[in-house]
């Protein structure tokens, strides 16, 4: 699954909520200072392949006379022209070494950072983080779409894109993170 900005507080939470639950992790700074980096570090990620994807966007929209002359399937173009660039982006589109990266960057963080201490190995915590996007990951997709089948079922109905929208989905997504122990 893809990461995307609305994602990061969400499982900068769960990140931290199961450093906070560890046994053998002690947290020298409070919660909301660890959550705060945390969905940082996850930006920083998720913007990478953002510049990535609009760098993409640009190289096809410069052959779009080329891709409909030849009748190319823009997706699998996309997907080519997204690997042969992602290392110029420094951004790994293998998933579970992207959730092992990011995890590690979070774990040296905020050990180097003194947010943390622990006396386990560094592969430990790399693991208590990597097993948190995971289950993140997993939840997530049920999570959205139980959201979204309660808001289809408001007897106020509500226009996707505008605030109320947003806002209302937003609380019921937290709500069912929250019923599946992700938050």
């Amino acid at each position: 699954m893809k990461l995307r900005k609305q994602h990061a507080n969400f499982l900068a939470r769960k990140i931290t909520k199961d450093l906070i639950n560890s046994d053998f992790i002690e947290l020298r700074k409070d919660r909301m200072a660890i959550t705060e980096e945390c969905e940082r570090i996850l930006l920083e990620d998720i913007e990478k392949e953002i510049k990535l994807d609009e760098q993409v966007n640009i190289i096809l929209e410069n052959m779009e006379d080329d891709i409909q002359f030849y009748n190319a399937d823009f997706k699998q173009l996309f997907w080519m022209t997204k690997k042969r660039l992602a290392n110029e982006f420094d951004v790994n589109l293998n998933f579970e070494d992207r959730f092992s990266n990011i995890a590690h960057n979070i774990m040296d963080f905020l050990y180097e950072e003194d947010f943390i201490h622990f006396t386990v190995s560094d592969n430990q915590v790399k693991n208590l983080i990597a097993n948190a996007i995971s289950a993140f990951i997993k939840g997530y997709d049920e999570a959205d779409g139980l959201a979204y089948e309660k808001i289809k079922n408001y007897k106020r109905k509500l226009i996707p894109g505008t605030e109320d929208y947003d806002l209302i989905f937003k609380r019921l997504y937290e709500e069912e993170l929250i019923k599946k122990g992700l938050l």
